[in-house]
């Protein structure tokens, strides 16, 4: 191994374990992802499923986390919600909400956080211009993929639409979710500015 290569490895490593200061940031960013959910959603089509900050704070907890942690903190904020907590959109909470329309988001939001960081991860290792581009990506790419991917699933089968139906009444969220993505991508590549070591573990 040369020096250069080396002293690359040396200055990235990934996180193998976690301190407290991570178990205080999944605790963190499980409590914002629960209050975004204090803002009023707006009701959109015929099932009334309401456009929220979630997704915003569901992907930026992944931008800024990385997979492991992201993934227990919405899991976290999930299984509240689930275990009574008012906390999903709506002030609603319970095992019920897997019987509505907005199920297939709800247990995407701890996938989609997971893939997001780990996109981000790669990211912030490889990359050093353009971060906000390549997080955006990583974003929509997760918000594509899973989020938007189950809640169609979740419309298929609770709203009992048929695929291209189901298609349709998910388009509306398109829009917002790319601002909310660009948003938290912004926002990410701020955090990791300023707290460079809260995603890859510097070694000096």
């Amino acid at each position: 191994m040369s020096s250069t290569e080396t002293a690359s490895t040396r200055q990235t490593s990934p996180r193998t374990r976690w301190t407290s200061t991570d178990i205080g940031l999944i605790a963190v960013f499980a409590a914002l992802v629960a209050a975004s959910t204090l803002i009023p959603g707006i009701p959109v089509g015929a099932l009334g499923v309401p456009i929220t900050l979630q997704t915003l704070t569901v992907i930026l907890t992944g931008l800024v986390l990385g997979g492991g942690r992201a993934f227990a903190a919405v899991g976290l904020y999930t299984l509240l919600g689930f275990a009574g907590l008012p906390i999903f959109s709506g002030g609603r909470s319970g095992l019920g909400i897997l019987a509505t329309p907005s199920a297939g988001y709800i247990i995407a939001f701890p996938l989609a956080a997971a893939a997001a960081g780990w996109l981000a991860a790669i990211v912030i290792r490889k990359t050093v211009k353009h971060r906000a581009v390549f997080l955006f990506a990583a974003a929509m790419i997760s918000t594509i993929v899973l989020i938007h991917g189950l809640g169609v699933l979740g419309f298929m089968v609770n709203g009992k639409f048929d695929f291209a139906k189901a298609f349709l009444a998910d388009l509306p969220y398109y829009p917002g979710d790319t601002i909310k993505n660009v948003l938290a991508a912004i926002i990410a590549v701020s955090l990791h500015k300023a707290f460079p070591d809260i995603l890859v573990r510097r070694v000096k």
